[in-house]
């Protein structure tokens, strides 16, 4: 495996495809890892409605823009992908939640 490059000593469209994969690689890998929370989560629940938490959502979505602006990524951008993201898992959660799971009676 090649050492890992930052943009600027990339001088390639290789070299630059081969960092994004890299990085592909590891967010799949971290998202993957959310999963396994938000998998136990509804098991923790009660109610398709308990998949919704409103000002839970907004604490994250608020974290996520300000560590997105300490990083000097958009935080419009990071908002988007969180609310997407934040959207499915609530959405597979309720799915989960209405076959009858939850409370730990997976």
């Amino acid at each position: 495996m090649s050492p890992r490059k930052s943009a600027s000593e990339c001088a390639s469209m290789d070299d630059v495809r081969a960092e994004i994969d890299r990085i592909d690689r590891a967010l799949v890998d971290l998202v993957a890892e959310r999963f396994t929370y938000v998998d136990r989560a509804w098991q923790l629940k009660a109610a398709p409605e308990e998949a919704v938490v409103p000002w839970r959502i907004q604490q994250v979505v608020d974290r996520v823009r300000a560590r997105a602006a300490e990083k000097g990524l958009p935080p419009e951008l990071a908002e988007a992908l969180w609310r997407q993201m934040i959207g499915w898992f609530i959405q597979y959660e309720e799915e989960h939640l209405r076959r009858g799971g939850g409370k730990d009676g997976t």
